[in-house]
């Protein structure tokens, strides 16, 4: 995403900000295929660039259906598993500043994805947890309205982007009922288990509409949402914002517990083994190297009142990420609860192991300490990742 952030305006960073965010492992959605309406074939950076002049839309509002093949079937509890694992439909609502709420209701309970522009909130009813991350000083950057997009930089841009990935042509094709283009990216080289996405967007004014990612050697979305009855006006601020019931349990990720202040008076977010060392009650567990992966990144988890640790190995798609806190029961930070996982042995210490076409996920205690290692990598990876936790 950062090689395409030198060409401006907003209707090409949803665009293309869109495909990076698949290409990242995070933000997954398809919408249907439906009618034969589909607009004049175009080649890919003329396409984008097309969307990235079209005129803005005031908001944006759809019905969703989210589909999730990833956890095996035989895991879930009957009735007892949050939609974000089993799947659901619900309602979408996007403002032309980015700001967005995604709703999804089953018979297990609701759950809710919101945007403002300054932390990504997940709420899980199911589990009446709130997961919270900020987001990148870089995501709430808006471009100069004086700036305009040229299909130089555009193409510029889309070369760099190819470097790693390859991309398809802009497809023509019919989403949610309106006119689109399709593109296909896939990971050249290490994109850990992913196989490939896929993006769709409005031929006519950019706004994203269909997505799907695909594990390695599957022809089927591993992951889908179906976008229908889309409509373009106005979004009220109602809608794209929500505040998780009272009692909720908070999940931070990397939280504003300062390690100091800055020349402005600002506070630090500690980050590296030292300053979040120095926060925990317990031995964090960061070697240098897990996996034959090396250290990129560490920062402080809290839950309440209670501190943990995120540890990152590796970069990209083959990335392993460590959450470290004391033990207790449900407290992991992406603990599958409710879950009827295979057992694991991580050198004595008796674990559960979630294998699914994109990742794996296994949580054990030792010592006191609850840890939980996921990655889009195969089981042996994640588990030989485990018993390197000294």
């Amino acid at each position: 995403m950062n090689r395409l952030r030198t060409i401006p305006t907003r209707r090409l960073y949803a665009v293309v900000a869109a495909v990076a965010v698949l290409a990242a492992g995070g933000g997954i959605a398809q919408a249907a295929l439906s009618g034969n309406d589909t607009p004049e074939r175009k080649p890919l950076d003329r396409a984008v660039y097309d969307a990235a002049k079209a005129p803005d839309v005031a908001g944006i509002s759809a019905r969703i259906e989210f589909t999730n093949g990833l956890i095996p079937g035989g895991a879930l509890p009957p009735g007892a598993a949050s939609p974000l694992a089993t799947g659901a439909e619900g309602r979408l609502w996007m403002t032309n500043d980015g700001r967005f709420r995604v709703e999804l209701q089953s018979d297990a309970g609701d759950a809710q994805i919101t945007a403002d522009g300054e932390h990504l909130t997940i709420y899980d009813s199911a589990s009446k947890t709130v997961y919270r991350a900020a987001m990148p000083a870089g995501e709430k950057a808006k471009p100069e309205p004086s700036e305009e997009p040229t299909l130089a930089g555009i193409r510029r841009g889309l070369d760099n982007l190819a470097r790693s990935w390859t991309l398809s042509g802009a497809q023509p094709t019919n989403t949610g009922g309106q006119p689109s283009y399709t593109v296909r990216i896939a990971p050249k080289d290490d994109g850990g288990l992913l196989g490939a996405a896929e993006l769709a967007w409005d031929a006519a004014n950019g706004t994203p509409l269909r997505a799907a990612v695909y594990a390695q050697g599957q022809a089927e979305p591993v992951l889908e949402i179906e976008a229908t009855d889309i409509s373009y006006g106005p979004v009220a601020a109602s809608d794209v914002s929500t505040e998780p019931p009272a009692g909720a349990r908070v999940v931070d990720i990397d939280p504003p517990v300062p390690a100091g202040h800055d020349g402005r008076g600002e506070p630090v977010r500690a980050r590296g083994v030292e300053q979040v060392q120095r926060k925990l009650d317990f031995q964090l567990a960061a070697p240098d190297e897990l996996a034959g992966l090396p250290r990129r990144d560490v920062r402080l988890v809290s839950q309440g009142d209670e501190l943990g640790a995120l540890v990152i190995y590796g970069e990209g798609l083959g990335a392993i990420a460590v959450f470290q806190q004391k033990a207790g029961s449900d407290r992991g930070p992406v603990a599958p609860g409710g879950l009827e996982l295979p057992q694991v042995n991580i050198d004595g210490a008796t674990g559960t192991e979630l294998a699914t076409a994109l990742g794996t996920l296994v949580t054990f205690e030792r010592a006191g300490v609850q840890y939980t290692v996921v990655g889009s990598v195969p089981p042996v990876a994640a588990e030989n990742a485990a018993r390197g936790l000294r």
